[in-house]
């Protein structure tokens, strides 16, 4: 296969279909829009805390905006994505401000460190680690520790044995179902 077939890992530019939508209502260009953000928005929600039903409310909200002010969008200043995400994370803010006795304990996650904050760039690759954070979570916690030892702390099958005091051939087949395990469920995603 040549460079030429392969498929691009860059994001698709949803700039001529908002501009389809602010300035003739396109309603085919909203709704592949739609199609394409409205999981990934309702992921990226409930990774900052709000429950399913919420997340999808304030989805929906956020892709009315979207229709409604779609000439205020400026392809200049951010991606789609950016700006659909923003808009996302500005409406569960605001809903926790007003509604502060329902989410009681998540006052610490509006509390963002600019640090943490996805990068707006890649709020899609954001959504999609929050995806795999939850898959990781729902493994057993053993497997879960071990994941996150090797590849997030980068630390090493002996070094992982040594501070677990768990002999190297279990911590080797342990990650291994991990990783099988994790794959199956990434791969059957659609």
């Amino acid at each position: 296969m040549s460079t030429l077939d392969a498929p691009s890992r860059e994001p698709k530019d949803w700039s001529a279909d908002m501009a389809a939508v602010a300035l003739h209502g396109d309603r085919d260009c909203f709704l592949r829009i739609y199609d394409h953000f409205m999981p990934r928005v309702c992921q990226y929600l409930r990774g900052m805390g709000a429950p399913d039903a919420v997340a999808e409310e304030l989805a929906q909200e956020a892709m009315l905006r979207l229709w409604q002010h779609a000439a205020g969008y400026d392809p200049a200043r951010s991606a789609v994505s950016t700006w659909l995400f923003r808009i996302a994370r500005n409406l569960h803010i605001d809903r926790i401000r007003r509604e502060p006795a329902t989410h009681q304990g998540l006052g610490q996650e509006v509390e963002f460190d600019v640090e943490l904050q996805p990068d707006p760039a890649s709020a899609e690759d954001y959504a999609e680690s929050v995806h795999l954070k939850r898959r990781i979570d729902a493994l057993s916690s053993v497997q879960a520790r071990l994941i996150r030892m090797s590849y997030f702390e980068a630390k090493t099958h002996q070094e992982i044995a040594g501070e677990l005091s768990m002999p190297l051939g279990t911590v080797k087949s342990h990650l291994r179902r991990a990783f099988l395990r994790l794959q199956g469920e990434i791969g059957g995603q659609p």
